[in-house]
């Protein structure tokens, strides 16, 4: 299984690592199949409107393989300083490409990363004040 040199340098210096205390929302998505399992944490900048809240920090926790850890990395990179409505709209194909292209016995990591960050999103936008 070849890498891109993004790949490997993601996986080997992972981007927005880590827990956040006190976040606005956490986003978790997993397969059971492979194993791999990522917690994405969001703190946002509130607006009026929910939808236009900015993802001031996102972090990452994953528990899985090279891929796994750099399309979390890469995925934080993609949303941070977004506004919700935008954030919502990163999909698996913008991972992908920002990586330059992942093996495809591994494009379900980039499926994983997309849908933490979308439950992480559902998660805020549920909590109505």
């Amino acid at each position: 299984m070849q890498y891109t040199k993004k790949v490997i340098e993601h996986f080997k210096n992972p981007h927005n690592q880590g827990e956040i205390n006190n976040p606005d929302a956490i986003g978790e998505a997993g397969n059971m199949k492979c194993g791999d399992i990522m917690k994405i944490y969001l703190k946002l900048k509130p607006a009026k409107d929910k939808n236009k809240s900015i993802i001031q920090d996102i972090k990452f926790e994953t528990l899985g393989c090279a891929a796994a850890i750099a399309t979390s990395s890469v995925l934080t990179d993609l949303a941070k300083g977004k506004a919700i409505d935008q954030a919502i709209k990163i999909d698996k194909q913008d991972i992908v490409d920002e990586l330059g292209g992942i093996p495809a016995p591994k494009f379900h990591c980039s499926i994983l990363a997309e849908q933490a960050l979308k439950n992480a999103i559902a998660s805020y936008l549920s909590n109505e004040n």
